[in-house]
This record gives structure tokens, sequence and C-alpha cells, in this order.
């Protein structure tokens, strides 16, 4: 008699809290797993051996200048491409606002992408200098333009690569200032 009533109980496990649980708990961990995407910026920091890198390797080098006034882009090294004005102050705007050019800055850097392409050379680093007031924000907004640009193929606007190996640095002081 009591081995019947036993088995009974030992069959009448009741699971259903359970799978009523993971049922709305695994769509909304998966869910949640799409909205929390992080993005990472990979930076290269400068060599702090001091080791010098040839002549001809250091003319070669995409420099673009972030300053409160504008951005410079120099290719090779010390070689000005264009110097790239602020946009207008917009009235009206609360708050602090990027008034830096990225669209013609974009422009630039995929002129002289082209450039290199077409002389079969491949080029994907570039050297990011910012004075010493530039705000964050402005500094990763430069860095996107850098890594990739907006174009469109064949009626679809794609992301073309540009220069995603990004070094960061010191600004020098604007020829004329003290």
């Amino acid at each position: 008699m009591f081995s019947n009533r036993r088995e009974q109980e030992e069959a009448d496990i009741d699971i259903t809290a359970f799978m009523n649980l993971m049922i709305v708990l695994v769509p909304v961990l998966l869910m949640s797993m799409v909205f929390n995407h992080i993005a990472i910026l990979e930076l290269n920091l400068p060599d702090l051996t001091g080791a010098q890198t040839s002549s001809a390797e250091e003319n070669r080098q995409l420099e673009v200048v972030v300053r409160e006034s504008g951005i410079e882009v120099y290719y090779p090294s010390g070689n000005l491409v264009k110097t790239i004005a602020n946009l207008e102050e917009q009235e009206g705007a609360e708050g602090v606002q990027d008034l830096h050019d990225y669209e013609t800055l974009s422009k630039v850097l995929q002129e002289i992408k082209r450039q290199l392409v077409s002389k079969s050379i491949e080029k994907r680093d570039a050297l990011l200098l910012s004075e010493s007031g530039v705000t964050y924000q402005s500094l990763v907004s430069t860095m996107d333009t850098l890594r990739s640009a907006k174009t469109v193929v064949v009626a679809d606007a794609v992301d073309v690569e540009l220069f995603p190996e990004i070094s960061l640095g010191d600004a020098p002081n604007k020829r004329g200032d003290s």
C-alpha cells in the first residue's frame, strides 16, 4: 500500500511554473543582448621604446590635426593638404555643439584614399593629433570619419573603409603661436 502511494507522489512533479519562467526569460534575455551592443574603439599607442622609423616611412604618414578652430589634414607628413574651417554656429542651439565639418573631412580623406589606391599603395593607418581644448565628442567623431565613409553603390548606402588603424597624439602648436 505504501509503495503505490510513493510512486504516485514521485510522478506528480509540477514544473509548469519553471517552464513559464523559461518561456518568458529566454526571449527577454535574447532581445536584451541585441540592445546592449557595446562599441569598442581600437587605438594604437605610440611606441615607448623610442625606436626611430625610416624617413621614407615617416613622410608617408597621414596626419589629421583637430583644433578648436578647425581640422588640418597633412599627407605626407608635414605637407598640408587642406585646412577645414568650422561650420557656422547655429543660433538658438542649446548646450555644447561640435562645429567641425566632418562631411568635408570625409571627402578629403576619400580623395586621399582614392589617390593611394590608384598608385597601388595599401595604407590603413593614420595619426590623429588634437589640441588640449578639443572635446571628447570631437575626437570620437573625427575617429569615426577617419575609419569609414558612407558612399552609394548601386543605389545602396554602404560603408567604405578609409583608415581604420588610428594612433593618437598631441597636436603641435600652430605656427605663429607662442
